[in-house]
């Protein structure tokens, strides 16, 4: 294990980073969701508001409230305009500083291995949640590969070093997500595989992106100078690169929803 902890306290770098993944599958998980519109919404870890901002311009909420343990990341989140009447504030997933009844969805983007007790975090979400009102989330693939930077993080560890890993991985297995949710009584779970490409304009490009993730930057910054050469080589050699010099791969999510009953 890594002494080395993530830390999700830079809006802009998580942007780039993650942000723009976490829409991706965003859009197909809002999909797959069907939410009606004017529902009262509250999003379990928003961070930057990265797909808080997807879901206010899609889903036409009545209201819209975020919660997440990170006050940097918030900041960010009230920097975008789609979000200037959601209400965000700091909170806990195991802990939810809400009344029950209070919600109709209830989400948890690329969130719930980073819980560490998910079964709470389940919980809190039903218990917000109205009868009839639906819980859902989406988490990368982490033991299947679908991780978007896993070429990178293989490659770390390769090299001896440690990446930092979310505290409960397990969550991310599809089976797992259908008992959890199952377990906190909902009802009508259903889960899908979600599957979604990026594009970087150049290596130099997914390069400095990934010097800022939260989960690997830290690491990079601490390898000796001919490792991270060794290190990037490797990448160059192994990541998909078209003609043009861009490199374009895919991730995996697994997400699923359930009904509070009533």
């Amino acid at each position: 294990m890594s002494d080395i902890q993530i830390r999700f306290d830079n809006g802009a770098a998580y942007e780039d980073y993650m942000g723009k993944w976490s829409q991706l599958a965003g859009e197909r998980f809002i999909d797959w969701l069907a939410p009606a519109s004017e529902a009262r919404w509250l999003d379990v870890g928003c961070g930057n508001g990265a797909f808080t901002e997807m879901l206010v311009t899609r889903c036409a909420p009545a209201v819209v409230h975020g919660v997440d343990p990170s006050a940097e990341q918030l900041v960010f989140a009230r920097q975008r305009p789609a979000l200037a009447a959601a209400q965000l504030q700091t909170g806990d997933a195991m802990a939810l500083p809400f009344a029950d009844d209070a919600f109709d969805v209830a989400v948890m983007p690329l969130v719930i291995f980073f819980v560490p007790e998910p079964a709470r975090g389940v919980a809190e979400m039903a218990r917000v949640l109205a009868p009839g009102g639906t819980a859902a989330a989406y988490a990368w693939d982490m033991h299947g590969g679908g991780f978007p930077y896993n070429a990178l993080r293989l490659a770390i560890t390769g090299l001896g070093y440690s990446v930092p890993a979310p505290p409960s991985p397990e969550a991310s297995r599809i089976e797992v997500l259908q008992t959890l949710w199952q377990a906190a009584g909902l009802t009508e779970v259903q889960t899908t595989a979600i599957e979604v490409e990026r594009s970087y304009a150049s290596f130099d490009d997914f390069w400095r992106i990934v010097l800022g993730g939260p989960s690997v930057g830290a690491t990079l910054a601490a390898m000796a100078p001919a490792d991270t050469d060794k290190l990037k080589a490797q990448l160059r050699t192994s990541l998909p690169t078209a003609g043009d010099g861009s490199i374009t791969y895919s991730a995996r999510a697994h997400a699923v929803k359930g009904r509070v009953p009533g």
